[in-house]
């Protein structure tokens, strides 16, 4: 009889045991699935921040007649948008994003207080993303300038950190959509992307050599470097000994072609 007493016991301790462990394993899961719709969540924030900064550069200034009433935005708001306005949106974005770092750095562990505050209190987020867009254009332009000059080297940082994530997402779907002989996939959607891709590259290539032809030489140069990359990239890529398909190549040449039109297109206006 007391054999059989010591026998329950331990049955009804594994399971409490048990089912402790199933429960913050749940609680784990919930936890992960949290912070990874966070992640999105930010990326979104991000893109709505790039917005805003388009619509108050191109039309800020006659969408916006409150900002001719700040100080700081001199007459008529002219120190509010343009150039100057993407700067102050720009400077509350890393106002934001900065906070979000300093408060949630070293975050080691799901369960952690911190953890909570990057993957929810998105209301209270929310407001302080608010409020700290709206400061910067009460700061006068001169610290605004100042802010600009920082930028000139984060906007490298940045564009380093931006190749690397294009380069790990064309890699996973590189290994997504190209066939493999072990799952028997069909190469058919990665063949058609790759299409499509060159061709835009292509296109984008032959629209920059039209709008550059009365331009300066500085131009051509880089948009026929371009050209010589996208075609460097597809010969590697059909390399024996790279074999990686045409995905991958033709995704990064219209990035690469992208670059190349965000770079010139300035000075293709001032022209």
């Amino acid at each position: 009889m007391l054999e059989d007493k010591i026998d329950g016991n331990e049955v009804d301790q594994w399971r409490e045991i048990s089912g402790t462990l199933q429960q913050k394993s749940m609680e784990c899961s919930i936890k992960s699935k949290s912070s990874l719709r966070a992640r999105y969540s930010y990326g979104i924030i991000f893109l709505i921040t790039n917005l805003i900064a388009w619509f108050v550069r191109d039309y800020g200034e006659r969408a916006l007649p409150l900002l001719r009433y700040s100080k700081a935005c001199g007459i008529g708001g002219s120190e509010c948008s343009h150039t100057m306005g993407v700067l102050r949106v720009s400077l509350g974005c890393f106002i934001f994003f900065l906070v979000m770092f300093l408060t949630t750095c070293f975050t080691s562990k799901l369960c952690e207080v911190r953890n909570g505050w990057h993957s929810g209190l998105w209301i209270l987020k929310f407001v302080m993303l608010i409020t700290v867009m709206v400061i910067p254009f009460f700061i006068p332009s001169d610290y605004i300038q100042l802010y600009g000059e920082f930028t000139r080297v984060g906007a490298g940082v940045f564009l380093v950190l931006q190749l690397i994530s294009v380069i790990e997402f064309i890699t996973w779907w590189n290994n997504y959509w190209m066939p493999d002989g072990r799952k028997k996939q069909s190469c058919s959607l990665g063949l058609f992307m790759s299409t499509i891709c060159y061709i835009a590259s292509i296109c984008g290539i032959l629209v920059m050599y039209v709008a550059s032809k009365t331009s300066c030489s500085l131009n051509i140069f880089f948009i026929s470097w371009t050209a010589i990359l996208l075609v460097v990239m597809m010969v590697v890529s059909l390399h024996s000994k790279v074999n990686r398909g045409l995905l991958s190549s033709g995704i990064m040449a219209s990035y690469v072609v992208f670059l190349c039109w965000s770079a010139i297109r300035r000075l293709l206006m001032e022209d």
